[in-house]
């Protein structure tokens, strides 16, 4: 899988289409394609009532079970790879480490956040960012924050920007660069790497969720094609594998959030983006 591109990205990246990414992942995400199963079924159910009201009681278990937290749970295990948390022996051995930075991977933007008054970052952008702040206090290293603007995003300021602002006021911490052009993982990676090469950076301790870390570090080795750069997975928010209870069977949205974010990686995989 690494160090190949699907040919649907390829596609989407030649015709200059990869803002339709979004809508076609939000159309073809549950519960869209479950409901629309409903609705072929009650139009069938007149003419062949067995295949009609099998096509209902497909979709209607198909809506209920993509927003259980258990399902959630396991496609999140499902796509990540076994990249465990770095170990506090592996964060002694990159203390001062030369020609290494820490980049973290930016997770989304809150257009708005009255309660600042200004832009602001999702949760999941605040906790990557906050890990890579932890991790640049124990190893001395630099940290680079990656994140523009999304394609489905309204224009506003950059997520690097509101990053950066961030961890000066609220951290204490200043970012040592920003990369603020990307949309997505595939130009978090080439900017990011276009970004650090003048600096002499030969290592990138690569900052984001577990779940997302195998298509982050697929990214970034088609982006360090042809130079020395090795990427030291660091996840964070990795899934756990406690038993399942009944309550976990009920939706939620927790259990939606999982699911679709474990289908949205895996759609990313299967596209090379």
């Amino acid at each position: 899988m690494q160090g190949r591109i699907a040919p649907m990205n390829d596609l989407f990246v030649a015709a200059g289409i990869e803002s339709w990414k979004p809508f076609l992942s939000a159309l073809f995400s549950p519960p869209l394609p479950f409901l629309a199963l409903v609705l072929i079924g009650a139009r069938w159910v007149s003419r062949r009532r067995a295949f009609g009201t099998a096509l209902v009681l497909f979709g209607c278990a198909g809506t209920w079970l993509s927003m259980t937290p258990a399902v959630g749970a396991m496609l999140i295990r499902s796509v990540e790879v076994d990249w465990p948390p770095l170990t506090p022996a592996a964060i002694d051995a990159l203390v001062d480490a030369p020609n290494t930075a820490i980049v973290v991977l930016g997770g989304g933007r809150r257009e708005f956040a009255a309660e600042y008054d200004e832009a602001s970052l999702t949760p999941r952008s605040i906790e990557r960012l906050r890990y890579g702040i932890w991790l640049a206090r124990a190893t001395h290293l630099p940290l680079a924050f990656s994140g523009g603007v999304g394609w489905r995003a309204k224009p506003g300021p950059a997520e690097a920007d509101i990053a950066a602002k961030v961890a000066e006021r609220e951290f204490g911490v200043a970012l040592r660069w920003k990369e603020a052009r990307s949309r997505d993982t595939r130009e978090n990676a080439v900017n990011t790497i276009e970004l650090l090469k003048p600096y002499g950076v030969r290592r990138i301790v690569l900052v984001t969720n577990g779940s997302d870390m195998r298509r982050a570090v697929g990214n970034f080795e088609r982006a360090a094609t042809g130079d020395t750069l090795e990427i030291v997975p660091a996840p964070m928010d990795i899934g756990t594998n406690g038993p399942l209870e009944a309550i976990d069977w009920l939706p939620s949205p927790e259990g939606y959030s999982g699911v679709h974010d474990a289908l949205h990686e895996w759609a990313g995989l299967a596209a090379g983006a």
